[in-house]
């Protein structure tokens, strides 16, 4: 991770995970890369970036539905999501 202080593994499983549900459909990684601006090896390259995966966790909490879906799918809290974002984040 490209930061001044390390990333909890947990906090880092949690946001590979959203990933891994936001790229496991189509549509929805379509939405995705046309949202963020990212293109497909630019989302590879990002993987181990702070801001990368704040974006992209930013990308399932800031809609609802898909915020509900994803932790619904990770058998985690809402509230799981957006507290490793808030500590992800650059």
């Amino acid at each position: 991770m490209t930061s001044e202080y390390p990333i909890s593994e947990a906090d880092e499983t949690l946001a590979l995970q959203v990933v891994g549900w936001i790229v496991a459909d189509q549509s929805r990684a379509d939405r995705m890369l046309a949202l963020t601006g990212l293109d497909a090896p630019a989302l590879r390259a990002g993987l181990s970036d702070r801001a990368t995966l704040t974006a992209l966790m930013d990308f399932a909490i800031n809609h609802e539905p898909d915020l509900l879906a994803c932790a619904e799918a990770m058998a985690v809290s809402p509230a799981r999501i957006v507290a490793a974002r808030e500590r992800i984040a650059p």
